[in-house]
């Protein structure tokens, strides 16, 4: 288990905390959509930390091409119709290059700021030229608005219990997680980062942000910043 990470709950515990029968029955958001309108059909993606495979398999079905990469072979082996690699993302260094690298489920955040700057380099690595990077970054008022809950339409609750500073600009997030018929907890370190902060972070390891995809600037598509952006504006 990574220091200070923990999960608790039926079955499979990742070494962060994750439980992956909790991510086998997550529902999956708009995020396929989000995805699918800013890349090119038929993309060949590189899915960093995909889990179970909830997002692998709804873009399978939009028709793109999907390598997804965990460092959990628990994870990976309820991925179907992907190719999986089982290995952690930082130290990831495949021969070849992708159309699209994904670094979704907040993974930016990561609390360690070394191994943030590994994925992202990660993502450098693997993107192809004129290709785009697309990340997941929280929302504003992740670690303001707490505790908070939200019942889901299938009938399961979510509650970030507590998000507590444990020094250097890190905080220890508690969330927990109940079904009719089981309860998970994943306690797990997480690094805010405001706009600025956030573009700085990708400034260091070479990209720059092309556009954000969504309203709440949760969603971001970077590309090289050596090189020329792909459609839209900056700040969009």
């Amino acid at each position: 288990m990574r220091e200070g990470y923990e999960g608790t709950g039926p079955g499979a515990i990742t070494p962060d905390g994750c439980a992956v029968e909790f991510y086998a029955r997550l529902p999956l958001g708009d995020e396929p959509d989000v995805i699918a309108a800013a890349v090119p059909a038929g993309a060949r993606i590189l899915e960093l930390g995909s889990g179970v495979g909830r997002m692998t398999h709804a873009l399978l079905e939009r028709g793109f091409e999907v390598t997804a990469v965990d460092e959990s072979a628990e994870m990976l082996e309820r991925v179907r119709g992907a190719r999986t690699i089982c290995s952690p993302i930082e130290d990831l260094a495949l021969a070849e290059k992708f159309d699209v690298v994904l670094l979704a489920s907040f993974l930016v955040h990561a609390g360690d700021a070394e191994v943030r700057r590994g994925l992202l380099r990660t993502c450098v690595r693997h993107v192809a030229a004129g290709g785009c990077v697309l990340i997941q970054r929280e929302g504003e008022d992740y670690h303001t608005n707490v505790p908070r809950e939200r019942v889901d339409p299938s009938g399961f609750t979510v509650r970030v219990v507590s998000s507590e500073p444990v020094g250097d600009g890190v905080n220890s997030v508690r969330a927990e997680y109940e079904f009719p018929d089981a309860v998970w907890t994943h306690t797990f370190r997480a690094r805010p980062l405001t706009t600025e902060q956030f573009e700085e972070a990708l400034e260091e390891t070479g990209l720059r942000v092309d556009q954000y995809l969504t309203e709440d600037r949760t969603w971001v598509r970077a590309v090289q910043a050596r090189q020329p952006g792909g459609p839209g504006e900056r700040g969009a």
